[in-house]
């Protein structure tokens, strides 16, 4: 019978396949971008449902936001970053070389 694969290798495999890392990046980035959101909500001692009505939207998409789950265009961003009275930064940074 053969072993079964770790984790590490597991995801290894998983983003070598095509679109996989690109995907998986979108994940992380909207992830990031959701719990930031989270935080300053929390901060301000609102619910989701407050800052769904102050943005414009519904509850539930709050939530998917926050969770992560979907991957927001620059005006829900600037939407949500408005309704909490925050800024909205958008940057596109130089990597460090590998030289």
């Amino acid at each position: 019978m053969a072993e079964r694969a770790d984790w590490t290798e597991l995801r290894e495999r998983r983003l070598s396949e095509p679109g996989a890392a690109e995907a998986y990046e979108a994940a992380r980035l909207a992830f990031e971008l959701g719990r930031a959101v989270r935080e300053i909500r929390e901060t301000r001692g609102w619910s989701q449902r407050e800052l769904a009505e102050r943005a414009d939207m519904t509850q539930s998409a709050v939530a998917r936001f926050e969770a992560g789950g979907t991957v927001p265009t620059l005006p829900v961003l600037e939407r949500l970053a408005r309704a909490m009275d925050a800024d909205l930064e958008v940057r596109i940074s130089p990597r460090a070389s590998a030289a």
